[in-house]
C-alpha cells in the first residue's frame, strides 16, 4: 500500500527535481488551507456521487483540474495569482481528494462528465480550464464531449495513450509493474482495505488508459495551449502530437522541466496561461509565420 502511495506521489511531483525540494512541496501541500478549506469547501450530488469542490475569487470562471491520485491542494500555487481575476472553480475528482467513489470502475470519461455536471450544478455557461496530467486528459475530453464548456483549455503534461509512444519507458514499466503487483496482492486478500482497492483503481487508470484516437483532437473547437516539460513524464513527441492535431493551439515546451510545471515553473506558468486566456486566439499562416 505504502508503495503504491509512493508511487503515486512521485507520478504527480516527479522526484528527478532535488528531494528536498519535492519534500518541501509535499509539506506545503499537505498544511495549506486549498482542499481542507471549511470556509468554502462543499459538496454536490453529481452523478450518483458526493462531489467535493472549492470556489475561490470572483469574475470569469476558471476550472482547475487535479492529476491522477491528486486533489485540490496541488494547485496552492495557482489559486491565489488567479482568484485575482477569475472565479476559481476546483474539484476533488472521482475517488480522489474528499470525493468518494466506492464503485469498482473509473475512467477518464467518467470523471470528464462529473466535471462537466459540476459546472451544470454551479449553472455556469462556459468556463477556462486548466488541466495537469490526468486533469489534463480530461481537459482535452471536456473539450470534445462538451465543446459549450470549454472558452480555452489549457493543458500540461497531458496524453492520448498509456504505451510509451506517449509515455517515459521507464516510467510506463514502473507504473505496470507496480499495478500488477499491487493487483496480485489484492486477490491474495479476503477483506482488502477500502483505500487500497482505490488506489488500484487509480493505478489501473494510469496502466491503461486513455486511449483518445488523434483524429478526436480536431473536434475540440476552442483554442488550446499544450504544455510539457522537455524531460517530462509524457515525452515531448507526443506533447507535439497532440498540439499539431488540434486546430486552435499553441506550443509550450518548457526546458529543463519534467512533469510538475504548475509547482516548478508557478511563476512562468501562471504568467504564460494567464495571457493565453487574455488576449485572442492568433492564426499564424503564411507570411504572418515571420513574425
Amino acid at each position: 500500500m505504502k508503495r503504491i502511495a509512493l508511487l503515486m506521489f512521485m507520478v504527480l511531483s516527479m522526484l528527478s527535481t532535488a528531494a528536498i525540494r519535492a519534500q518541501d512541496i509535499r509539506k506545503m501541500m499537505d498544511t495549506t488551507k486549498y482542499g481542507r478549506n471549511p470556509a468554502v469547501g462543499k459538496y454536490a450530488n453529481i452523478r450518483g456521487i458526493k462531489m467535493y469542490y472549492e470556489v475561490y475569487g470572483k469574475g470569469e470562471p476558471l476550472l482547475i483540474i487535479h492529476g491522477n491520485g491528486g486533489s485540490i491542494n496541488n494547485f496552492l500555487f495557482q489559486i491565489p495569482y488567479f482568484a485575482k481575476k477569475y472565479q476559481v472553480i476546483l474539484a476533488d475528482s472521482r475517488a480522489q481528494g474528499k470525493t468518494v467513489d466506492s464503485a469498482d470502475s473509473l475512467s477518464y470519461e467518467m470523471i470528464t462528465d462529473d466535471l462537466n455536471g459540476l459546472l451544470e450544478h454551479l449553472k455556469i455557461k462556459n468556463a477556462n480550464v486548466i488541466g495537469w496530467s490526468d486533469g489534463g486528459i480530461e481537459g482535452l475530453l471536456l473539450a470534445m464531449r462538451h465543446p459549450d464548456k470549454v472558452n480555452k483549455l489549457a493543458v500540461t503534461g497531458a496524453n492520448l495513450r498509456p504505451d510509451t509512444t506517449a509515455v517515459d519507458p521507464f516510467v510506463q514499466k514502473m507504473v505496470l509493474a507496480e499495478n500488477i503487483k499491487g493487483a496480485d496482492s489484492l486477490k491474495k486478500m479476503k477483506n482488502p482495505p477500502a483505500e487500497m482497492k482505490n488506489q488500484l483503481k487509480l493505478m489501473h487508470l494510469l496502466s491503461y488508459e486513455p486511449n483518445i484516437k488523434t483524429a478526436d483532437l480536431k473536434k475540440i473547437s476552442c483554442p488550446v495551449l499544450v504544455i510539457g516539460g522537455d524531460h517530462d513524464v509524457i515525452t515531448t513527441r507526443h506533447t507535439l502530437e497532440i498540439f499539431e492535431n488540434i486546430p486552435k493551439a499553441y506550443l509550450w515546451i518548457l526546458p529543463n522541466s519534467g512533469h510538475s510545471t504548475p509547482i516548478f515553473y508557478r511563476d512562468m506558468f501562471n504568467q504564460v496561461v494567464s495571457d493565453f486566456f487574455a488576449k485572442p486566439y492568433r492564426s499564424i499562416e503564411k507570411t504572418a509565420r515571420f513574425n
